[in-house]
């Protein structure tokens, strides 16, 4: 059995889009994924000494396959990830998580996708390749308990999970949703942070809090057009923010190890963000939205 999504992420400092293709063997089990990514690169025009041999290591986030940053949580036989580089005259820049806030959409979009075609319940198909990945595992767990992943949601509420690795930090969100019509109200996200030590914890809160602002002001608005050969939105008059009536509840769990690596706290809950909300989304519409900003579908936050 074969599984095919394309996904077209434009929240970010750089255009990608990605199509992604699994196998399943005959019980169900993933047995391969294929991540084709399609777009331009940062560091070829940022920083081209970081380049490896013409390729962007940073485009690859989140699907790294071992080691202390950015490293893929799921157990897969058959993985093969590659980029066809393309590279327009706009040169781009780095936002706050750069690649990770599009490779997480891809993947735990995906995920979410995956377990439906199983007809294997989300937090469940991931568990199951997670057996090798404690850590990744670990924040997930802890964010699927808070918001009660094993009892009914409210009346008219759906939940969405992701989960991924950056900054070398373990990451998670779980998203409490509701819709209607266009209006997209997020009631609750919760975030797990494994940063391996935690110093000041009531920082570590409010970057999390801070994260999820940027992670939907992206998903929902984010967007940056070009007209004559400039890009229209200069300043926040042009460019638009989620409002303080639209952030919902934000519930912080910090969960540090200390596994001997200090990872990251301002970046890297962002990028769980967005497909926590989009796999809630689905789970409200049983539309799967694939290209971004959602405000170009008619949606916005409530």
């Amino acid at each position: 059995m074969v599984a095919r999504r394309g996904h077209d992420a434009r929240l970010v400092s750089s255009v990608t889009q990605a199509k992604l293709t699994a196998g399943f063997d005959a019980n169900k089990n993933l047995t391969a994924l294929h991540i084709r990514i399609s777009g331009q690169s940062i560091l070829a025009t940022v920083a081209p000494a970081r380049m490896q041999e013409g390729r962007d290591p940073a485009t690859f986030s989140g699907f790294y396959p071992g080691g202390p940053e950015a490293a893929i949580g799921y157990t897969v036989p058959n993985i093969l990830v590659d980029h066809s580089m393309r590279n327009p005259h706009i040169h781009p820049g780095f936002w706050r998580g750069v690649n990770i806030n599009h490779n997480a959409i891809y993947l735990e979009s995906f995920m979410d996708e995956l377990a439906k075609e199983a007809g294997v319940d989300a937090l469940e198909f991931r568990r199951k390749l997670m057996a090798n990945h404690p850590k990744h595992l670990a924040v997930l767990n802890a964010v699927a308990e808070k918001i009660g992943w094993d009892k009914p949601a409210p009346q008219g509420v759906h939940r969405g999970l992701a989960q991924m690795m950056a900054f070398g930090s373990y990451v998670a969100a779980a998203a409490e949703v509701s819709v209607d019509g266009k209006k997209v109200k997020v009631h609750r996200l919760i975030g797990a942070t494994d940063p391996g030590y935690a110093v000041n914890p009531a920082q570590i809160d409010r970057q999390v809090a801070g994260s999820f602002v940027y992670g939907l002001t992206g998903l929902f608005y984010g967007a940056c057009t070009v007209k004559d050969g400039r890009i229209e939105q200069e300043n926040f008059d042009t460019y638009d923010m989620m409002r303080l009536s639209q952030m919902p509840k934000v519930e912080s769990i910090i969960m540090p190890s200390h596994s001997g690596v200090w990872g990251g706290v301002g970046e890297p809950t962002i990028c769980v963000a967005a497909p926590a909300v989009l796999n809630a989304i689905a789970a409200a519409t049983g539309t799967r939205y694939r290209t971004f900003p959602l405000k170009d579908h008619g949606l916005t936050l409530a």
